[in-house]
């Protein structure tokens, strides 16, 4: 890659397969992760999963000063670093700290080094746990164990984020009410302008409703008692970089070692993909024959590069079980994920569900750093909204569960799809979502949690956005055939959310251009309701998220208005074009046959000419 990707070190646990419940008992989970078995047994999985976070360490690497009585502030850095505590190499043997010594620390946490969230400066008394040296590198390292008196969250909470939280909060009830009293002045001045006033009151309706369901919603409750067969596929296509993490992530996931399966399907990369999966592969088998990893994951090669509808497939008709969960090769499941995203499907008549999405790579630049709140509120808001009415329009790629049965029902309409006379190769996700959506319902399930790399290169980003526009347009034709069909709130919810950004370059133009060139009017309306949507975006984040990367919501919203806006009206124009623009797919190397002969071709005649 060109851009160096910023990404959350975790410390590794000596075992890669660290999650997955023990058939035989061997491996006692208060030894492994600090907590006690009866917790475990007990407690709500999600919590227990908290609870274990709360010990991941992270390698990092900055500056920590520490006071003490009657000492010289000292310096030392960084090892690594966990909600309770942080391991700091000495300066010198000359410190000698006791066990149980307080001192006092200081120290700024950079970005990257843990979770969203964490990005801080930290001052706090912390206890000395140890002091002992190790030898690496040839040479002898002073190192100093430290245990918090209280937890970076906790801290963070009290000294940052607490009145952030009320504030956020009491911020979001003030945009509402404004926007719903600028609604009122277009009802009064309707009939001046009834394109205009009409479209504002819905996008308002739109924009609040989104919120208003979306904090109503609740994550269907774990029932330890439907733990139904799950198989996963992965399907790749020259991920050498990613794909090693996002197998091993699918394996070691909390579940019945006898209900979970991986598939992955490689659509002929021309990297060293094969070679990765087939070395990783290898090496989760070392370890994990008392898991039988050996029958859970298998490896197939497609015969030739035929898209990655096809690999999805051949990876549904190898699968065993009942419930088939989809995985882009760049994303990284959390270890609960697949305990999680099942649980809707106690209702007989859900056919997918989708999980979150976060932004893995949210750090490396503004362009991660504006996707992370965009895909935040695009899936526990957004999707959150749709999942009420359990209509969610698009069950996204890196993270969303299928019955095999309906996918198997679709599959031939799925991969010989057209558009136009075009094969529609791209947006499989919204495409499968249709199908699926014309006799069941789809939903949402919050605490199912994935992450994955985004763009983080300028161009990339644009064709990528390009793409997901032309298949959304696409796609949302298609669902108009059966929406009306479905809860009447959701089907205007939807006929709204279509006409308001197909719309939305007219209404640009009109109150940036037209009103104050023809007018001579200031477009103050206009920019105030951008503006307060933009902050209804940022202070949702920061309600939720408690991170400073907040404000990217309002940068977002006015990067989206002055350009990835105007890519809307060549969607429209272009919307049956099959070519991914990011990755070489067939319909993308004949296009790029074609391009370079209309070059020879243009090259021949000048030369004729000459």
């Amino acid at each position: 890659m060109s851009t160096r990707e910023i990404i959350t070190n975790p410390k590794k646990d000596r075992r890669i397969l660290s999650n997955i419940p023990d058939p035989q008992k061997i491996r006692k989970n208060i030894d492994r992760r600090g907590i006690h078995e009866t917790l475990e047994e007990a407690a709500d999985p999600n919590k227990v999963y908290k609870a274990r976070l709360e010990g991941q360490r992270y390698i990092a690497s900055f500056p920590v000063s520490l006071r003490m009585p009657s000492i010289k502030k000292q310096t030392g850095s960084c090892i690594d670093i966990s909600n309770t505590g942080i391991l700091i190499q000495l300066s010198s043997e000359s410190i000698k700290l006791e066990p149980n010594q307080v001192v006092k620390l200081a120290f700024s946490i950079p970005e990257g080094a843990m979770p969203e969230g964490f990005e801080s400066k930290v001052t706090m008394r912390a206890k000395v746990v140890r002091q002992f040296t190790e030898i690496f590198e040839g040479k002898e390292h002073y190192l100093c164990a430290l245990q918090f008196e209280q937890s970076i969250e906790s801290y963070l909470k009290r000294r940052h984020w607490g009145l952030s939280i009320f504030a956020s909060s009491l911020f979001l009830l003030f945009i509402t009410l404004l926007v719903l009293l600028m609604r009122a002045e277009s009802i009064i001045y309707f009939k001046f302008n009834k394109f205009l006033y009409f479209y504002s009151l819905l996008a308002a309706a739109f924009l609040l409703s989104r919120y208003v369901f979306g904090l109503l919603y609740r994550n269907t409750p774990v029932n330890l008692n439907y733990q139904p067969g799950v198989s996963i596929i992965i399907p790749v296509f020259n991920e050498e970089e990613w794909i090693q993490r996002t197998i091993l992530s699918c394996i070691d996931q909390t579940y019945p070692v006898d209900k979970l399966e991986v598939i992955v399907v490689d659509d002929c990369s021309t990297d060293t993909t094969a070679s990765k999966v087939r070395e990783i592969i290898k090496k989760i088998n070392s370890e994990g024959e008392r898991f039988m990893t050996k029958e859970r994951i298998s490896f197939h090669i497609l015969p030739q590069n035929a898209g990655k509808r096809e690999a999805l497939v051949v990876g549904v008709n190898k699968a065993k079980h009942d419930l088939v969960v989809f995985v882009d090769s760049d994303s990284f499941l959390e270890p609960n994920a697949i305990l999680n995203i099942v649980q809707p499907f106690q209702d007989p008549k859900m056919g997918g569900v989708a999980g979150r999405t976060e932004v893995e790579n949210k750090f490396t630049n503004m362009i991660t750093k504006l996707q992370t709140v965009r895909y935040y509120i695009a899936f526990r808001i957004m999707k959150a909204a749709e999942s009420t009415f359990d209509c969610v329009t698009c069950l996204s790629g890196p993270l969303s569960c299928y019955r095999k049965s309906l996918v198997l029902e679709n599959a031939d309409a799925w991969l010989k799809q057209r558009f136009l006379g075009h094969p529609a190769t791209f947006g499989d996700d919204r495409s499968m979502t249709n199908y699926i959506l014309k006799t069941h319902r789809t939903g949402y399930q919050d605490q199912a949690v994935c992450s994955t790399i985004v763009p983080s290169d300028f161009n990339v980003f644009l064709k990528q956005q390009m793409r997901w526009k032309r298949s959304w347009l696409r796609e949302s034709l298609r669902a108009l055939t059966f929406i009306l069909k479905k809860e009447p709130f959701m089907m205007v919810f939807f006929l709204i959310g279509l006409v308001v950004p197909i719309a939305a370059p007219i209404v640009v133009i009109y109150n940036l251009l037209y009103v104050p060139l023809v007018h001579g009017i200031f477009p103050t309306t206009f920019i105030v309701g951008l503006l307060l949507m933009a902050f209804m975006m940022s202070f949702a984040h920061l309600l939720f998220r408690k991170s400073k990367l907040w404000f990217f919501g309002v940068i977002f919203v006015l990067f989206y208005e002055f350009i990835l806006l105007w890519q809307m009206p060549v969607a429209w124009f272009t919307f049956w074009k099959s070519t991914w623009g990011t990755r070489e797919t067939p319909q993308d190397v004949l296009e790029k046959e074609k391009k370079q002969n209309r070059v020879l071709k243009k090259k021949g005649k000048l030369k004729e000419g000459g």
